[in-house]
């Protein structure tokens, strides 16, 4: 009876890790479809103020895939684990579904303000109501957390290096400039807003 146990335990782990690469293969095709969608869709229009992306999204185009690429590759060459338990798994999974529906969700919620180059738009104006309370750029926290929960899914901590960081580097380089032309256009309002909420991680930075 105990082997037959161990057996059917066996059996449901093996079916539940293919249930998971399942679901992981399905939200790496979603987060590339929406994110190649917003490239192509959100861009800036002849009216808008130009020149101040300084080639900010050349170089997330850059960084995410290679970092994606690089992550992966090296979780079937190395083996260094994060964890031994299953959990890692889903709960990587977890942050790469929230990462990628809240990013959605606040890109539809700047609506017509929202494009991937860094623009300033005819009638533009700060936005200030929910993420946006706490974070000056929610979008990108939640991209980000997609690349964490990338990592951990692949519970590696080289990938989870690899897979975090040149997003992250990217981001940061993005934000500093899309501030200076935010700082450019509003001034002190945008310097107030700037001295009450933090870059990413509410209440931390």
């Amino acid at each position: 009876m105990k082997n037959t146990d161990h057996f059917s335990l066996f059996t449901f782990k093996i079916s539940a890790m293919k249930t998971l690469q399942i679901i992981f293969t399905v939200s790496m095709f979603a987060w590339f479809l929406s994110e190649i969608l917003y490239k192509n869709i959100l861009k800036s229009n002849p009216k808008d103020k130009k020149g101040k992306d300084k080639s900010t999204l050349n170089l997330l185009w850059l960084a995410i895939p290679f970092s994606v690429a690089s992550s992966v590759t090296v979780s079937y060459l190395i083996k260094f684990p994060i964890s031994n338990e299953v959990w890692i798994y889903y709960l990587g999974v977890i942050f790469i579904y929230i990462g990628i529906v809240l990013r959605f969700i606040i890109i539809k919620s700047l609506g017509k303000y929202f494009t991937v180059d860094v623009t300033i738009r005819e009638n533009h104006q700060i936005k200030k109501e929910g993420f946006y309370k706490y974070l000056r750029h929610p979008s990108y926290a939640f991209s980000l957390l997609t690349s964490l929960g990338l990592g951990l899914y692949l519970n590696n901590w080289l990938s989870l290096v690899l897979a975090f960081v040149p997003p992250f580097i990217a981001f940061s380089y993005r934000i500093t400039v899309e501030e200076r032309a935010l700082v450019e256009q509003f001034g002190e309002e945008y310097l107030e807003y700037r001295r009450k909420t933090k870059k990413l991680i509410p209440f931390v930075y």
